[in-house]
């Protein structure tokens, strides 16, 4: 794979429009799929309180019939949802009257299942949180993803200089979106293993822009006569062939989590095997595209890194001379 991708100059930077009109697209198509269903995410009984019931049946069950038999119970507005196989399903429900047990509504929906399906029926699990639990619970995985953020950004400013560090955290706020966007389409369940998951998907992509970013700043103090342009997509292609061994590696145990792990954690696989394909992809054209934006806007002065500030000025070169007119004769 390293010989494959040896000496690579492929020139990532010059598609950036195209790639950013790409990921706005996706970003929008997220939101327009959160606001068809009214900002709502489905979210897990860790979040909403209530109590989840697993059911498995000994053959397919009509999803309409146990609607039914949970209404009866006097569940109204009960999720039921097919879970994994054909023949298991889960119910979803609330406390049916103001202040009671939720070990009641597993054992009154349990009841009602059994005398429609008998035999045919088991329990294989029960969930059970109460509101005031699921309320601390999305607190607390809000404040977890606040202070990942936050330390992110402690590190980035002591790790690099403040343009670097601007330039990966706005990358790792796009992977936010595009994650958020993926979940909203594909309706997956917010619970606290897909939080996990899109703070791994931060560290993931972060990881991936620090080891470019630090392959850059090599190569800017080396000060060859280059553009700021030229060394980013040197930068890029020296680390290609690490970046395509680590995602592949990667995107095999993921996959290989997504098609046989069941479904418990097959959330947690769907997003982060998203996350390798936009972490991945902020890293190279949003990253560098941002950090090459930040440098034009504001420029070094002469105190600051020698190589940075000769790359940064060979650079305006550059684009003075692909924005010069053409002069025929």
């Amino acid at each position: 794979m390293r010989r494959i991708l040896h000496d690579t100059k492929l020139d990532f930077i010059k598609p950036w429009k195209v790639m950013a009109a790409i990921t706005v697209a996706w970003i929008i198509l997220g939101l327009g799929v959160m606001a068809a269903h009214k900002f709502h995410l489905p979210a897990s009984t860790e979040f909403t309180g209530g109590t989840l019931v697993q059911l498995s049946f000994t053959q397919p069950p009509n999803a309409s019939d146990i609607r039914a038999v949970v209404d009866q119970a006097g569940y109204l507005g009960a999720e039921i949802q097919q879970f994994g196989t054909p023949t298991d399903y889960t119910v979803k429900a609330g406390a049916r009257a103001a202040g009671a047990a939720q070990e009641t509504t597993a054992n009154e929906i349990e009841r009602a299942v059994k005398a429609r399906y008998g035999n045919g029926v088991r329990v294989a699990r029960t969930e059970t949180v109460g509101p005031r639990v699921g309320d601390e619970l999305r607190r607390g995985a809000i404040i977890a993803m606040l202070i990942s953020f936050l330390v992110t950004l402690v590190y980035l400013a002591i790790r690099f200089e403040w343009r670097f560090g601007l330039a990966a955290v706005i990358a790792s706020a796009h992977d936010i979106l595009t994650t958020f966007a993926f979940i909203a389409v594909m309706r997956i369940e917010i619970s606290l293993t897909v939080v996990a998951a899109i703070l791994t998907v931060i560290g993931y992509s972060l990881n991936d822009t620090i080891i470019i970013f630090d392959r850059v700043r090599e190569n800017l103090k080396k000060q060859r006569k280059e553009s700021l342009y030229e060394v980013l997509n040197r930068s890029i292609n020296e680390t290609l062939p690490r970046s395509v061994l680590t995602h592949a590696t990667t995107a095999a145990a993921t996959l290989a989590l997504l098609l046989f792990a069941g479904e418990v954690i097959r959330p947690f696989s769907w997003v982060m095997l998203f996350g390798i394909v936009t972490g991945t992809f902020s890293s190279i054209y949003v990253a560098g595209a941002l950090l090459l934006w930040i440098e034009r806007r504001w420029p070094r002065h002469a105190g600051e890194t020698k190589g940075t500030a000769r790359a940064v000025a060979a650079e305006r070169q550059r684009q003075a001379r692909s924005d010069a007119p053409v002069v025929t004769r």
